[in-house]
């Protein structure tokens, strides 16, 4: 004869891990419904960092609007932006840096576009657009002042 103790014990636990279960297969379909909606954001981003990435590729700076001014976006250095997506002045200013012996002052990069150094007014420009071109990663600006290319 069995003991009505250990049947109502096993009733008892078998209660309790059908509860378990239940709880456990509630998680398991949340835990497969974030994976499935990590999924799907990944291959939208996927799509969307492509798209981007022709978009980037398809098209030179964009002239913004400053003041109601149109001016001309420097693009940041990263792979596949080439020199040439910069504009004109600012592809003379790198090749200069890049021309002299070592790192050069704005003052001897003046020199070298052919910009009239005597005149702390038109040096400034200048200076910005050195600056520019740091804060993009197409130079490097030394502690003490001077500009290089970037290694």
């Amino acid at each position: 004869m069995l003991d009505p103790e250990l049947l109502e014990r096993i009733t008892a636990r078998r209660a309790e891990l059908d509860e378990l279960e239940e709880q456990l297969a509630k998680q398991l379909a949340e835990v497969r419904a974030e994976r499935d909606e990590l999924a799907v954001a990944e291959r939208v981003l996927e799509r969307m960092t492509g798209q981007l990435a022709e978009e980037r590729a398809s098209t030179g700076p964009v002239p913004g609007q400053v003041g109601g001014r149109a001016v001309m976006l420097i693009p940041h250095r990263e792979s596949g932006v080439e020199e040439d997506s910069l504009p004109r002045d600012y592809q003379r200013i790198l090749a200069a840096v890049r021309q002299a012996a070592g790192p050069v002052m704005a003052r001897e990069v003046g020199e070298m576009v052919g910009v009239d150094t005597s005149v702390k007014a038109k040096l400034e420009p200048l200076r910005s657009k050195l600056i520019r071109l740091v804060d993009r990663g197409w130079l490097r600006k030394l502690p003490d002042g001077r500009f290089t290319t970037r290694l």
